[in-house]
């Protein structure tokens, strides 16, 4: 392959590369040439393509469908406070072109999807997965897996990141550590656990470091091995990892062959995306709170935030502690579950309704919708 020259300017941008034997001027004639695409432009993106776009790769592609919250702005790096309520891809693109004009920023503002995960994929050399979903994270997988490209992988959570790399040729993917996702709403998102700020920094640049490595051929890359870091401890440990010779899409017998049977369960769902329960709206408890036939209010978030914020007459049973307390409330009784967005109280909703509580009902929205549409003085978060 024909590699393109430095620019003068790019000699003296990138005269430390220069000076590093590993890297050297066809190493980075070889970013100059590297395609990379970051897979969201949140936590993980934005160190990871700031570096990358400070390295020059020369090619940067950025897929994000979300606009940048003030919630956000703890740990999402690519924007500021001017940008919220821009989209994430508007905000990264301004940010990465400042920083660095010579990189192409291709931006794809949708979801990765069943449909177009493929051609996107093998449009690039090097995947970076910046995703904090499991439907999204095995769709990248898989994809990966079956155009042949590098899955340089991080996720986070609380105090704790992983990275690793996946689908290379011989190396295992990561569906060999985890053959399934787990069922919805069993893990907690960022949202609903909390994470640290600094933490996706420092996974997302681990990702930045893989990525560079895998296009510069140097090194040895996190392939069969998944890394474990615990901020609160500053300790790294490691987990060699083997290529399963059962794996559905990897193995040697791969029943996963394209994507069209995976759409059921790895469409990417936004975290308020309504479930197929009964519900009710917040004006609708607002008027029955006012007419004093308001049904039971459960509210199944976490203490920490029921402190900032509370519809009032709710009653607090974190999500954890609900099984142990189910006792306490009548079968028969009308109850509505309500949680911050609607996502956790409508998972709720359905548990409850197995156990014979066949009035219950999803506050649709959550206390967000609430603030929004009723009481506009509370804090959001």
């Amino acid at each position: 392959m024909d590699l393109p020259d430095l620019t003068p300017d790019e000699y003296a941008r990138y005269s430390r590369h220069l000076a590093l034997p590993e890297v050297g001027l066809d190493g980075q004639r070889k970013l100059k040439a590297a395609r990379v695409l970051c897979i969201g432009a949140g936590g993980l993106g934005s160190p990871a393509a700031l570096y990358l776009a400070a390295a020059g790769v020369g090619t940067l592609g950025l897929m994000d469908f979300d606009a940048v919250d003030a919630s956000n702005l703890q740990r999402q790096i690519l924007h500021s406070t001017a940008d919220v309520g821009r989209s994430k891809i508007a905000s990264a693109s301004d940010r990465l072109e400042a920083m660095n004009p010579g990189v192409c920023i291709e931006a794809h503002e949708t979801t990765l999807t069943p449909a177009n995960a493929r051609e996107i994929i093998a449009a690039y050399d090097v995947i970076l997965d910046g995703t904090d979903n499991f439907p999204t994270r095995y769709l990248v997988n898989d994809a990966c897996v079956l155009v042949g490209r590098p899955n340089a992988y991080g996720s986070i959570f609380r105090f704790e990141g992983q990275a690793s790399v996946f689908a290379t040729k011989d190396g295992p993917c990561y569906r060999c550590l985890h053959p399934e996702p787990p069922p919805p709403g069993l893990v907690p998102s960022c949202a609903e656990g909390g994470v640290l700020g600094v933490l996706p920094g420092v996974i997302g640049t681990i990702q930045a470091t893989e990525a560079l490595k895998l296009i510069l051929g140097i090194g040895e890359p996190l392939i069969g091995r998944f890394m474990i870091y615990d901020a609160l401890r500053m300790r790294f440990r490691e987990i060699r990892l083997r290529k399963d010779p059962d794996c559905p899409v990897c193995g040697t017998r791969p029943s996963i062959r394209d994507l069209t049977e995976y759409e059921a369960y790895c469409t990417p769902v936004r975290e308020h995306a309504a479930q197929d329960t009964s519900e009710m709206s917040v004006a609708e408890l607002k008027a029955r709170q006012d007419q004093g036939t308001a049904p039971l209010l459960l509210d199944v978030r976490e203490p920490y935030e029921v402190a900032i914020c509370r519809i009032p007459g709710a009653v607090s049973v974190p999500l954890g502690q609900l099984a142990a307390r189910l006792p306490e409330f009548d079968p028969a009784a009308e109850i509505v579950v309500q949680c911050r967005i609607g996502a956790r109280s409508a998972q709720v909703v359905a548990a409850l309704r197995e156990r014979g509580f066949r009035r219950a009902r999803n506050l649709a929205g959550g206390i967000l919708a609430w603030i929004d549409q009723i009481d506009p003085s509370l804090p959001k978060y």
